[in-house]
């Protein structure tokens, strides 16, 4: 699949019912234009694309869910991730829905929703690698995996001094390096840890407590007001009517099952 590609999708369903919050109604844009949202669909099961190429996942769910709230179709721009803020600041798309954590970084250069998810960096670790937590990955001969333009790259830069730091573009080349041994550890959220640890049960292991914790947010530009007061009426609607435990049975029951029964932290 390429890496830019359009999709308009229409909202033929509602996961919860909603009434528009107070101020956000469709005044972000009154003549219903589509919304353009941004993210990399590359990230299941958040961002993805079906056997027929349409987008689906957790955040393509939200997504129409904003555009019917807002009154508006959605257009979703397919843009691999170190890609969607610069789409955004040159107004190539309204929006960014892409599992994108809120930094101090980025809000240089971009405005955030409302946080509408709690995550966090974990590892996934070879499974001859004598790393036990991020507190082992800084020594030298280690070699520390991680995907350009996420916060595991920017924690990295940061905090890696005398660890070699792979930067590689795609999660899943990142998670190769680690099942072949050839990488210590691989940077990335929880949820993904644990979903590549299950497909490299023997290569490799999975620390899954978070050792920083992060929020996820809707990237926008820091001059529309009116679309982040309606983004943010919206996130609160949502989850008040159980939107959000609802995409997590839908697209993540097994995962929720397995972070309750040993206490680790779970996204919704």
């Amino acid at each position: 699949m390429p890496s830019r590609r359009s999709f308009v999708v229409a909202a033929p369903w509602c996961l919860v019912p909603w009434a528009a919050a107070d101020g956000d109604t469709r005044a972000a844009d009154p003549a219903g234009k589509p919304l353009r949202v941004g993210m990399e669909l590359a990230y299941p099961p958040f961002e993805m694309a079906d056997a027929t190429g349409r987008p689906t996942g957790v955040s393509v769910r939200l997504a129409e869910a904003l555009g019917a709230h807002l009154g508006r179709p959605v257009r979703i721009e397919n843009i691999t991730f170190d890609g969607l803020i610069p789409a955004l600041k040159t107004g190539k798309i309204d929006c960014i829905i892409s599992s994108m954590t809120a930094t101090p970084e980025r809000e240089r250069s971009i405005a955030f929703s409302e946080p509408y998810l709690e995550t966090g960096l974990a590892l996934l670790v070879a499974a001859g690698s004598p790393v036990q937590s991020a507190a082992d990955l800084d020594a030298p001969g280690r070699t520390v995996a991680v995907k350009k333009g996420t916060t595991g790259h920017q924690y990295s830069a940061k905090s890696l001094s005398r660890a070699r730091v792979l930067v590689l573009d795609k999660e899943s080349a990142a998670v190769l390096e680690v099942a072949q041994g050839k990488a210590d550890a691989f940077i990335y959220d929880s949820l993904s840890v644990y979903q590549n640890h299950k497909r490299h049960a023997d290569t490799t292991r999975a620390v899954l407590m978070p050792f920083r914790k992060e929020s996820w947010a809707v990237g926008l530009r820091p001059g529309d007001t009116a679309l982040r007061d309606a983004v943010n009426g919206f996130l609160r609607t949502f989850r008040a009517a159980g939107g959000f435990e609802k995409l997590g049975d839908e697209f993540l029951s097994e995962e929720k099952a397995y972070f309750k029964a040993r206490g680790l932290p779970f996204y919704f």
